[in-house]
């Protein structure tokens, strides 16, 4: 069992839990995720890491509720328990590697973080604090009560651009605005660009960063479900290549990423007619039968 040790709102219907879980919190790195069940019979909920102490042995985790599962979620306090806590899961972020710090150091990045996406941004923003490299971050929410974090990021960035859809904080308009205002308005140049948000935000984040030339790298996990290559959810075409996010992933070339087909597949895996349709069409790579990202075996 693995002890809930902190657990409440962090803004609107937006949670934040600090989980006891040392042999998770040893081994993590920036970009990987963690799979949760809360009883055994529980749905297993993959969720980004947003922060961890290795010595303290926690793990920082964000969510939002959005079916039976993650809504149990939120009845849970300070002092219960999950019963599976699995990871770290995934590749860790490229940028968050030691054997390309020295290159890392010699880019400027941007991180744009669009509503719940805020909560993997942080600890690779952190990390790269904590090794000589101050990025810029954009932190886009529908309204001033839905964002999240605020605090934490500018103890750990460069500078912070905050954003809302209705204008209520900070600047008004979406995330790609602000990209085409520093760029375009300010006269900021980035070498460096990565997007994690809603799969509709990625995309246009991705649309606007190639018209400057700015590479991009996308976190899908929102396509997530099994998160272990073998549930097929996450298939999702990059270039001319299958992919899986949770194994081959979940960071990818936003450029080469066909959203608008990983937009469609996301919607049609909801129902078991659509799971179905999806399988018919992918043949052997539709449960990990690229050969490359191990769900085969």
């Amino acid at each position: 069992m693995y002890k809930i040790l902190k657990a409440g709102k962090l803004a609107g219907n937006i949670y934040e839990m600090v989980v006891e879980a040392p042999r998770v919190a040893k081994h993590c790195l920036p970009g990987q995720f963690i799979i949760v069940k809360a009883d055994e019979v529980g749905e297993r909920i993959p969720l980004t890491i947003c922060d961890y102490d290795r010595e303290a042995g926690t793990i920082t985790i964000v969510f939002q509720p959005i079916g039976a599962s993650t809504e149990k979620f939120t009845y849970l306090k300070a002092g219960d328990s999950f019963r599976d806590f699995v990871g770290p899961l995934g590749r860790p972020s490229e940028l968050c590697e030691e054997e390309n710090l020295e290159e890392t150091k010699k880019k400027k990045i941007l991180f744009v973080a669009g509503g719940v996406g805020t909560a993997p941004v942080y600890p690779q923003v952190k990390w790269l604090h904590e090794h000589g490299v101050d990025a810029d971050v954009i932190i886009g929410a529908k309204t001033k009560d839905l964002v999240i974090l605020e605090d934490k990021f500018k103890a750990v960035c460069g500078n912070l651009y905050i954003t809302t859809d209705d204008g209520s904080y900070g600047r008004s308009g979406m995330v790609t605005k602000v990209i085409e205002d520093l760029v375009t308005a300010e006269g900021k140049t980035y070498d460096h660009c990565v997007a994690i948000g809603p799969m509709i935000m990625m995309k246009f984040c991705c649309l606007t960063t190639k018209k400057y030339n700015i590479p991009t790298i996308v976190s899908m996990n929102p396509i997530m479900v099994d998160g272990t290559g073998m549930c097929g959810a996450c298939r999702v075409m990059v270039g001319d290549e299958v992919k899986f996010a949770c194994v081959d992933g979940p960071e990818f070339d936003g450029h080469a990423i066909d959203f608008d087909a990983a937009m469609k597949r996301q919607a049609m895996y909801k129902t078991e007619e659509g799971r179905a349709l999806l399988k018919l069409r992918e043949g052997d790579t539709h449960h990990g039968g690229c050969g490359n990202c191990g769900g085969d075996k």
